[in-house]
């Protein structure tokens, strides 16, 4: 492979049926499933993220989904208990929120069931937009969005 780096991509793990139900049960409650950008320029990409006071939940998001990120938040008070986010954007949400969208039960589902129906159609790889192309995501985000609790 000649002086080139070989990627070592994560896959999302496959979940026992409990963990799915689980894992939907905190993105019910504690959870987002949104269309961020990263910068006020980038499209918007799917994120599913989670928080907590509980790192030891939040490190079994990561070893039982097998991609995403957590971070930790800053507090600026003494009084405030350290709080922790877990993370999947783009194709590797799509995976998980494949996996456990048969239990979510809030409005997150209908975001979910959405995503998972056009997303990834309306999304080219190259970033790159037809006008009508265009059009139609920005109608897909809208449709998204007014979704809402």
């Amino acid at each position: 492979m000649f002086g080139k780096s070989v990627a070592n991509y994560r896959k999302v793990n496959a979940l026992s049926d409990i963990d799915a139900a689980y894992i939907a049960g905190l993105i019910d409650g504690e959870g987002t499933v949104s269309l961020l950008r990263k910068h006020k320029q980038d499209n918007r990409q799917v994120v599913v993220s989670i928080s907590n006071t509980d790192r030891p939940l939040i490190n079994y998001l990561l070893e039982a989904i097998g991609a995403g990120k957590a971070t930790g938040k800053r507090t600026y008070s003494e009084r405030h208990t350290p709080s922790f986010t877990y993370a999947i954007t783009n194709r590797h949400a799509l995976d998980l929120l494949r996996q456990v969208a048969p239990h979510l039960r809030t409005y997150k589902a209908r975001r979910t069931e959405l995503l998972l129906a056009d997303y990834i159609r309306l999304t080219p790889r190259n970033g790159r937009y037809s006008l009508a192309g265009a059009l139609e995501r920005a109608a897909f985000i809208e449709a998204f969005f007014a979704i809402e609790p």
